[in-house]
């Protein structure tokens, strides 16, 4: 009989797809030695027809990047007709309910475990109707798995919270959050929100992209039932921090060069004297708001790596493009600062420019991996959110954390999040100067840093949770069958 699989279904977006592929190739050497070691199946589902080729480019590079991994093995569900104005993914995603459920049933091996991404919690039907553990991949932070399971006691009480200017929310484990710190205050969001949150207490656990020593307070809350007065509380994994590399999706002479141009000037920097600006693969700015950027850091005098995107192609992308930078920059700006900083209008290397010893700040969108990358590295943030739960984890990486300076921003959204240059010219000073402010930042990010890599490491916290979740797997999965 074949070995048992454990089937992963990820959601298409950037983020969410390689921390999942990854996360599940930790679970699948972690299986490796022991009496039932696991394959891993993934059930890719093609991104909606409002993404743009990006998101399917993306996709297939970080297929084809982990299809050399021994044990894992894609199978790519068909295109299925749908509206075109689903107002969100998990609507999306339900859509492949029977594709999905056809998949698993077909597949030879008996099933371990189905393991979906927090956007797929619908199709925890599918692997209830199939008799097969469940589990669901969280890919944000702690705090957001804490708001969303404490949402459903509280969801009429928020959505009068959230329309008051200065008032606060109780995030179980955290100070009280800024409404102006919360995600999206979009009513359809949070009605999702509170539906994950009731959901995921039907799952044998949640697998989380964190870590016990990055997220103690929220962590000890959800395991203490404070975020579920009442009922039961899931069981988290928190096996993080879970980097995902990244593929460069299109290659052309100028990516294909980037890194090592990035790289080679960062080579003849100081240690620790640049500050590196990067806004995630769906960031991008208009003229206006890269010349208050172009402002602050010619007037703060550090060094800089800038990686400027410009505004997406047409209305049906979301991803930005290559930056024109004689549109987008002042006149004279790249002149006058050619010995203190670099402009790149294109994809760059985060994880590895991270790594670099001359960068010493990052202002940052927040991403949740974005984050992790900085924090695996050391290297102390400036927070600048620009959607979904990003304004939630700029204040826990300020208010928790203290691994990052505060940056004033004001509105949020891709195109209405604004930072003027004066606020700017002084977080990065902060940041990169001698203030109190940047001198604590830089000491929490040390110790982040030596907590994450103590984390991952054998006998760690995050080694620890990866093991209890592979046990349970083994436990709940009765050797001999297969979904029916």
């Amino acid at each position: 009989m074949p070995s048992p699989t454990i089937v992963l279904l990820p959601m298409w977006a950037t983020g969410h797809f390689s921390s999942m592929l990854e996360a599940g190739k930790r679970l699948l050497f972690c299986s490796a030695g022991r009496t039932a070691a696991y394959s891993l199946t993934v059930l890719v589902t093609p991104p909606p027809m409002a993404a743009s080729s990006e998101a399917s480019s993306s996709q297939q590079a970080h297929c084809e990047m982990m299809a050399t991994v021994d044990g894992i093995v894609f199978h790519h569900l068909p295109a299925i007709e749908h509206r075109t104005d689903l107002a969100h993914p998990s609507e999306y995603i339900r859509l492949y309910a029977p594709q999905v459920k056809e998949a698993i049933a077909g597949l030879a091996a008996p099933v371990a475990a189905v393991v979906v991404d927090f956007f797929g919690t619908p199709l925890l039907d599918v692997a209830h109707d199939l008799a097969v553990p469940a589990y669901v991949y969280f890919a944000s932070t702690g705090a957001m798995l804490a708001l969303m399971l404490r949402l459903p006691g509280i969801q009429e009480e928020l959505a009068s919270r959230l329309r008051e200017e200065g008032g606060v929310v109780d995030v179980p484990g955290m100070p009280p959050v800024p409404v102006a710190s919360m995600p999206s205050p979009d009513v359809n969001d949070y009605t999702w929100f509170a539906y994950y949150g009731r959901r995921f207490l039907e799952t044998r656990g949640i697998i989380a992209n964190t870590a016990a020593e990055l997220e103690p307070g929220v962590l000890a809350s959800i395991a203490g039932g404070r975020c579920t007065p009442g009922g039961r509380a899931p069981t988290v994994y928190p096996i993080g921090p879970v980097l995902s590399p990244k593929p460069r999706v299109v290659v052309d002479a100028r990516s294909s060069s980037s890194a090592q141009e990035c790289i080679r000037w960062l080579d003849a920097q100081p240690p620790a004297s640049v500050v590196f600006l990067c806004f995630g693969s769906m960031g991008w700015m208009n003229a206006e708001q890269a010349r208050e950027v172009a402002a602050g850091l010619e007037r703060s005098g550090h060094r800089f790596l800038w990686v400027l995107r410009g505004p997406p192609a047409g209305s049906g992308s979301g991803h930005p493009t290559d930056a024109n930078l004689g549109d987008l920059l002042p006149d004279g700006f790249l002149e006058r600062t050619k010995a203190q900083g670099v402009v790149w209008p294109g994809w760059a290397p985060q994880l590895e420019i991270l790594a670099h010893a001359a960068v010493g700040g990052f202002v940052t969108h927040c991403g949740w991996n974005s984050v992790l990358e900085s924090l695996w590295h050391g290297v102390p943030m400036a927070p600048w959110p620009l959607y979904a739960e990003q304004p939630l984890n700029a204040f826990e990486l300020v208010a928790c954390m203290g691994v990052a300076v505060d940056l004033r921003v004001v509105g949020t959204g891709r195109a209405s999040s604004v930072v003027e240059a004066a606020e700017l010219e002084r977080a990065v000073r902060s940041l990169m100067g001698g203030s109190e402010e940047g001198r604590k930042a830089k000491e929490k990010a040390r110790k982040m840093k030596a907590a994450c890599r103590k984390a991952a490491e054998k006998g760690g916290s995050a080694y620890a949770a990866l093991q209890a979740v592979v046990q349970d797997m083994l436990e709940s999965h009765v050797p001999g069958t297969a979904p029916k």
